[in-house]
């Protein structure tokens, strides 16, 4: 039988995750623009093997489109698992370090008391990460029952702070920080048999032990300290993660509340595809520095396939119908007839791939806007097909920042004819700065992105952004466009423009002709 020691016993509990952590003490939270927006805090209380770690799991799993902060403030009531298995850190944080009379008779100190948390260390915590700003949070040594003076985890705001343990309800500061509390109120008897078998199986105990200290310390303090908080739930939820029905609507009004103040909401014509861990995934690979050229050409060409996918699927379609093999009818519907793509050069023309893989013999042209600093409103360059305005335009280019570049594209095709409701513009990622310039002068255009991020720095950057995609993505230097543009650029000609521009090698996809017959 494994020794059930109280240290044994403390250190097989440790187990708290956090979905924002990061390891590194230098992680970069840049001081951005648009980066006000306060994290919705969402408490969750009840006994011990109430099954709130399996709430708190499920609610992470439905808002897998938003970042959320899983803090655990009690490690001794349940371990805690995350959407994201490289934020697991190896004890609870938030108990104070005990004083030497403690320690001489630990086997009776009662870590279920509300004495035994630092709530003023968890205040300045929370408060911090609702104010959007990082926290240094303390590690616990339950060997020596101490903080480590030299050791912390940094965690960085998000958009959902779930905070979670049997006494979170227990001191009104914190619950006044909380946007939702939510009491999971499953049976006693259940809770006992979950503990029983939990501690007996997964961390060696025997039955006797698990119900002496459940009799002497864990009932008491969930009488005296943890059933009296359930009166400040705004939610109550019986069966804890059987409850599929009640998560399922908190879920909504989390997402409701969240997207109160979503560009989304401003901007109905804003459309982020839908999130999944696989997109996050590919997020996480060409956003990280240290990925090479391959691997950020393979995930980002990935993306930009979803993205315009999920742009065709904007395009006005009718109804067709067409007799099987099987002699049946299957009613369906046509493709739009008359489309085409224009790439704002140079970071677009890494869509165009993607676009004619989807697209069978569709007319690609181009603009090229000069950006000097964050103006970008010097049109050097464009070749479009001769009957552009007789259809759909798929406008492309991987990164709107300020939006400048992006209204002069926009304002050439409106000005050839092109109506603006006809106009998709795609992107991988976009600033909320570039989304606010771009709708509020082309309200009937569609934005169709993969994330949105949270701002602009002062050198209007994308942050958190990707770096200069172009350069990343046709493995240039950062020295500049001298790395692919060998020739200066020739004013423009009164017929047209001349350019020696060695990378527009697909120029002529964009001559006069019919559009393409069908998308494949």
């Amino acid at each position: 039988m494994v020794k059930s020691d109280p240290d044994t016993i403390m250190e097989a509990t440790a187990a708290a995750h956090f979905s924002g952590l990061h390891f590194d003490d230098q992680y970069p939270v840049p001081n951005y623009k648009g980066s006000n927006k306060v994290p919705f805090v969402i408490g969750v209380a009840g006994g011990t093997a109430s099954g709130k770690t399996t709430v708190c799991d499920m609610i992470i799993q439905q808002l897998h489109d938003h970042l959320a902060v899983l803090v655990n403030q009690d490690s001794l009531s349940l371990s805690l698992f995350s959407t994201f298995a490289d934020s697991q850190i190896p004890a609870d944080s938030f108990y104070r370090g005990l004083t030497p009379e403690e320690m001489a008779n630990v086997g009776e100190y009662n870590f279920d008391h509300p004495d035994a948390l630092d709530t003023e260390q968890l205040l300045e915590c929370l408060g911090n990460l609702k104010a959007n700003q990082p926290v240094q949070i303390p590690v616990y040594d339950f060997k020596n029952h101490q903080r480590c003076s030299d050791r912390f985890r940094k965690v960085n705001a998000s958009d959902v702070v779930i905070l979670e343990g049997i006494l979170v309800f227990h001191d009104a500061r914190v619950r006044e920080l909380m946007n939702m509390k939510i009491f999971v109120d499953t049976d006693a008897d259940v809770r006992l048999a979950r503990r029983i078998t939990r501690d007996t199986l997964e961390r060696g105990r025997d039955v006797n032990g698990v119900i002496d200290q459940y009799a002497k310390f864990v009932k008491p303090a969930f009488d005296d300290f943890i059933l009296p908080t359930k009166k400040y739930a705004d939610v109550i939820l019986p069966r804890g993660g059987d409850n599929h029905v009640a998560i399922d609507l908190m879920v909504q009004h989390i997402r409701m509340k969240l997207g109160q103040h979503d560009l989304r909401t401003i901007y109905p014509n804003v459309f982020v595809i839908q999130s999944t861990f696989q997109i996050r995934g590919m997020h996480t690979l060409i956003r990280d520095q240290e990925t090479n050229k391959h691997d950020f050409v393979f995930y980002a060409d990935r993306l930009i396939r979803l993205i315009v996918e999920n742009g065709l699927g904007h395009m006005p379609f009718t109804e067709k119908q067409v007799i099987t093999p099987t002699g049946s009818i299957y009613v369906g519907v046509d493709f739009c007839k008359q489309l085409c793509g224009v790439s704002i050069i140079r970071s677009g023309e890494s869509m165009e791939n993607a676009l004619r893989a989807c697209c069978k013999g569709i007319k690609v042209g181009k603009i090229l806007i000069h950006r000097e600093g964050d103006d970008g409103k010097q049109l050097i360059y464009e070749k479009l097909p001769i009957n552009i305005a007789d259809g759909h335009v798929l406008l492309m280019d991987p990164i709107l920042g300020t939006g400048n570049s992006a209204v002069q594209a926009i304002e050439l095709l409106i000005r050839k004819g092109v109506p603006e409701s006809h106009i998709i513009f795609l992107n991988l990622i976009s600033a909320p700065e570039g989304i606010h310039k771009v709708c509020k002068r082309f309200p009937l255009l569609k934005i169709v992105t993969s994330e949105i991020d949270a701002g602009l720095n002062e050198e209007y950057r994308v942050v958190p952004g990707m770096g200069e995609f172009g350069d990343r993505y046709f493995g240039t230097d950062d020295d500049g466009p001298e790395q692919v543009f060998k020739a200066p650029i020739e004013p423009k000609l009164q017929q047209g423009l001349y350019t020696p521009f060695k990378r527009l090698s697909h120029v002529g996809d964009a001559q006069d002709g019919p559009f393409p017959s069908s998308i494949a």
